[in-house]
């Protein structure tokens, strides 16, 4: 007890921010023995996806200390590597423009060149201006859709694209090295912050996705889900033409504390409710969402059936139809350019590249895997990540996805046709691929830990009348992909095509995921098919969850 309350008393005296130093001064005061463990009892850890977790003291908590750490780790990561550069963005969250200008401080104190965004801006636009500026690495401040309480340290290299191994591990081990605080060099000023011709250069760059003289008459809703999308995207659409988008009000603009959400992410349920109220009044052709940091999108589209009178698109449905739309257009060229999505997305998008004479390559799962792949002429993931320009922006856009897929629905319009009817299409000619997930969040990390270690020790044999005809233990590596943890299993019976299932922990959130796949044919009726791919999905959550404990 003692030993943790002097940790405590010792990172307090150097915290440079006044409220987190209060709070841990509270806790010691009050020898809350519980929170001050949960605190102390490790470090956040840098990894892949940079740094992410909820705000708060101490060194297992987001906050100015463990940033200003990471940010000397990066810095002389960069100087042994020859780096002299880099660019700092960040979103609207709580501490954002702090972490941002702490990184700024410290990249100047240790005589790199820091250029930091004007204001809080999408991460693709800091995507973009690290290749625009030539810079050699990137940080994004942003926690993207996770909740409110939370924010993150998005960290890429020069290539634009996000850090992978060995990068990681060597920015970490230069973060563990840095000393007391007091000893990392702070610049009062002398950063460059970037006007406004870098988001300029960006928008221009992202109205360069569309065909100069495609279709523009299109009405849309739009709603960026209390983040930094609105201006961006609209100043988007302005610029290539299209109608300006219906903002759903009570979200538009931002706001860290995401007051009418849940979790601020259009795949959850209920956060799309508030853009489907204003769709019934404003009776657009789309709804589209960006979430808060704006690299993701997603699409509605209007159906009867459905109870709001509007069907939200899988992010599987959407990354077949940009894909669709990109070879319509003579977009891609055969025998040089690839399509790429991990191996949670549906593989559907292998069949379309490979009709098209396209190249096609599985990527683990995360943009930084995807953006990495030789010849990427489009890349997507099912979590409504969508790469369209990777020579403009090496990584999920959902500014650039959102005019693609508007620039599709209104040459469809103009043609008397939609979206599902382009799917419908899809599925005579490929298959229907009908997609689902089943996902569990914990407060407890050891039920994930447990849930997997059951799967391997007892596989299944069988899922929903399917026999599993190849278990893949994927940290054994698999199919020439690095390791990592999962299991995937391949399963064949009557009725299906095929069909396929993914398991894995969520590498940004506390929950555990199943990725489900089924592939069934079509025969000229879409309606059956849809019917028998529903029934078996469901058969195979259930089983999965049985199997998995659930």
């Amino acid at each position: 007890m003692e030993e943790l309350m002097a940790r405590a008393r010792a990172w307090a005296a150097e915290d440079p921010d006044p409220e987190t130093r209060a709070e841990l001064e509270a806790l010691v005061k009050a020898r809350d023995l519980q929170e001050l463990t949960a605190r102390f009892g490790g470090t956040l850890e840098f990894g892949t996806a940079g740094l992410r977790g909820a705000l708060g003291a101490g060194p297992t908590r987001m906050n100015r200390s463990v940033v200003i750490r990471a940010a000397a780790g990066l810095a002389a990561y960069l100087r042994k590597n020859g780096g002299t550069a880099a660019v700092i963005g960040y979103d609207a969250r709580h501490k954002s423009y702090d972490f941002a200008r702490d990184t700024a401080a410290v990249m100047t104190g240790a005589g790199l060149r820091a250029y930091l965004l004007p204001r809080h801006l999408p991460t693709p636009v800091l995507a973009f201006a690290i290749r625009h500026l030539g810079a050699d690495a990137g940080v994004m401040v942003t926690a993207s859709h996770n909740p409110p309480q939370d924010n993150g340290y998005k960290v890429y290299l020069g290539d634009g694209s996000q850090i992978v191994p060995p990068a990681d591990a060597e920015i970490a081990a230069e973060i563990a090295a840095v000393g007391p605080l007091a000893t990392v060099p702070l610049a009062a000023d002398g950063w460059d912050v970037l006007g406004e011709d870098v988001l300029t250069a960006y928008l221009d760059r992202a109205v360069a996705v569309l065909a100069p003289d495609s279709a523009r008459e299109l009405s849309t809703v739009y709603t960026p889900l209390h983040g930094v999308g609105l201006d961006t995207l609209t100043a988007a659409f302005a610029l290539a033409g299209f109608p300006a988008p219906v903002p759903v009000a009570e979200q538009a603009a931002p706001d860290p504390d995401f007051p009418t959400v849940a979790f601020p992410n259009p795949e959850e349920p209920g956060a799309m409710d508030l853009a489907f109220k204003t769709a019934r009044d404003a009776a657009p052709d789309l709804v589209i969402a960006n979430d808060p940091d704006a690299d993701r999108c997603a699409v509605a589209v209007p159906d009867p059936a459905a109870d709001a009178g509007w069907r939200m698109l899988r992010g599987d449905e959407l990354g077949a139809l940009l894909a669709a739309h990109l070879v319509r257009r003579g977009a891609a060229v055969p025998g040089s350019d690839v399509f790429a999505a991990s191996i949670v997305s549906s593989s559907l998008l292998s069949r379309i590249a490979a009709a098209a004479g396209l190249g096609y390559e599985d990527t683990l799962t995360g943009f930084k895997w995807i953006a990495r792949v030789p010849g990427l002429r489009y890349g997507y993931e099912e979590a409504l990540g969508y790469c369209v320009d990777p020579a403009g922006v090496r990584d999920k856009d959902g500014i650039t996805a959102a005019l693609l897929i508007a620039e599709l629905a209104a040459e469809l319009r103009r043609e008397g046709r939609t979206l599902t009817d382009v799917l419908d299409e899809l599925a005579v000619e490929h298959g229907l691929h009908a997609t689902d997930q089943l996902s569990a969040r914990v407060s407890d990390l050891s039920l994930i830990a447990d849930a997997m270690a059951r799967l391997r020790s007892r596989p299944p044999a069988e899922l929903a009348g399917l026999g599993v005809v190849s278990a893949e233990d994927l940290l054994e590596g698999a199919g020439g992909l690095p390791p990592t943890d999962g299991l995937r299993y391949r399963l064949a019976g009557a009725g299906v095509t095929s069909a396929r299932v993914v398991v894995r922990p969520s590498g940004t959130e506390p929950k555990i995921k199943c990725y489900l796949e089924v592939v069934v044919p079509v025969g000229g009726d879409p309606g059956a098919a849809r019917a028998t791919a529903s029934t078996v999905l469901s058969a195979l959550k259930s089983d999965l969850a049985s199997a998995a404990g659930l």
